[in-house]
């Protein structure tokens, strides 16, 4: 055991000690206080430790957050078997042993019944207690470690999606520059016009790569003018065809989504007057799709893998939407999900301060709701046992103290079964079910 908890044994010695000693001790002097410390010491130490071990044992075998019910059935059976077995066995060493009051018939044939059962009561109240007081420190551990995995994974999501963001400004850059080198040698009249268009376009990439979603219409009327810029360099080899459902233009897909599928269309495909690739962009149910005939070329150098890899983790990031690869023989259509509402369930999973707010307030809940608990067991643990010496002073013929005890204990357990979610798991099967005929 900690030695938190042995000191806290030596009070709880020290101050039974002090009871017994100043109102049933008939030996008023040093001797008879260690004498009465003694036995404090034996019922605090032996009984403290033994259910301090048993708790420590089914702690590290069951977890109270992963095996609750059985962690709760196993901590009644088994501290009730033990605290009638410890009670028996110091009352028997107390009055046969030590005080020689009776000898062993005596001591079993019932004349010690009420004194057992009394001890047995009290123990079983600390133990419930000690019990509380480990599923409390249990939950705050897994409370804990819950919200640190909840703010690393917050931070690493965030930190992928900013850094596959980033990736699109140097990316848009290094292909306009080719495409730019390119027409320069070609078409110089063309390359200066490209240069002015580019500009334009780039500010759109500046304006847009921050933002997780985009609308659809801005990101074709940017599809568009950079198409137009594709269309200078290429002329009647590239073909663009636009067909997007008008219903759709409000919605959100990733920014720069189409950029990147064009590059990739140009990139992995030869395009000539006589063999033109035509490339369409339309809507497809729930999907923005980009598709394009195939017109392989060879790679002179191997492709940094930027373009589609870069939408589909992103994507990942944002919904459980999936983007589709369609390949043919003939053609290669690429399959983009279009959002309904711009920000999304998966989405505020990564966001920090929402989590850190609804921990914040579970755990303030809860730490209310364990706390009405804990001061009502105190209550009961501190008040009955007054009741019972009190009654037992003024008038041990009549025992009224029973229904104090038994009322406030009835309480007490709906009390706890409330608290450490006892029978939780009908509610939620209730509420699931009314959800689902609701539905």
């Amino acid at each position: 055991m900690e030695r938190k908890s042995l000191i806290t044994l030596l009070w709880i010695t020290l101050g039974s000690s002090l009871f017994f000693f100043l109102f049933f001790s008939d030996q008023k002097n040093f001797e008879g206080f260690v004498y009465n410390f003694l036995i404090s010491a034996m019922y605090s130490f032996g009984m403290g430790i033994s259910n301090g071990v048993l708790n420590d044992y089914l702690n590290k075998r069951f977890s109270w957050v992963d095996q609750t019910k059985r962690r709760t059935i196993l901590g009644i059976v088994l501290t009730v078997i033990l605290n009638v077995i410890l009670v028996y066995l110091f009352n028997y060493i107390n009055f046969v042993l030590i005080q020689g009051a009776a000898d062993s018939t005596q001591f079993f044939s019932g004349r010690y019944n009420f004194a057992n059962w009394f001890m047995i009561n009290f123990a079983l109240m600390i133990s419930a207690f000690l019990h509380a007081k480990g599923f409390m420190e249990e939950l705050k551990k897994n409370t804990k470690k819950e919200v640190v995995e909840q703010k690393l994974i917050a931070k690493s999501a965030n930190a992928q999606f900013e850094s596959l963001k980033n990736q699109l400004d140097p990316h848009f850059l290094f292909n306009s520059l080719n495409v730019l080198t390119a027409l320069i040698d070609e078409n110089p009249e063309q390359a200066q016009k490209f240069t002015t268009s580019m500009s334009k376009i780039y500010r759109y990439v500046l304006e847009q790569k921050d933002k997780e979603m985009v609308h659809v219409e801005d990101e074709v009327e940017f599809a568009e003018i950079y198409c137009n810029l594709l269309k200078t360099r290429f002329e009647d080899s590239v073909n663009f065809i636009f067909d997007i459902n008008t219903d759709d233009l409000q919605r959100f897909v990733v920014p720069l989504s189409l950029q990147l599928l064009l590059e990739n269309c140009i990139k992995h495909n030869f395009a000539t007057s006589n063999k033109p690739l035509n490339i369409r962009i339309f809507t497809e149910g729930k999907f923005l799709c980009i598709e394009n005939n195939l017109q392989h070329r060879e790679q002179l150098k191997e492709s940094a893998g930027i373009g589609l890899a870069n939408i589909v983790q992103r994507y990942a990031l944002l919904t459980k939407e999936n983007v589709f690869i369609e390949k043919s023989e003939a053609s290669f259509k690429v399959k983009i999900p279009i959002l309904i509402e711009k920000y999304t369930q998966t989405m505020t999973t990564y966001t920090p301060q929402p989590t850190e707010n609804i921990a914040y307030e579970r755990a303030v809940k809860r730490v209310k709701e364990l706390k009405g608990f804990y001061g009502n067991l105190i209550s009961y643990c501190i008040v009955i046992p007054f009741l019972i010496i009190i009654n037992l002073i003024t008038s041990p013929k009549e025992l009224w103290f029973y229904w104090p005890m038994l009322g406030w204990g009835i309480g007490l357990a709906a009390h706890a079964m409330n608290t450490f979610a006892i029978g939780k798991n009908w509610e939620e099967k209730k509420i699931r079910e009314i959800m689902n005929n609701q539905k």
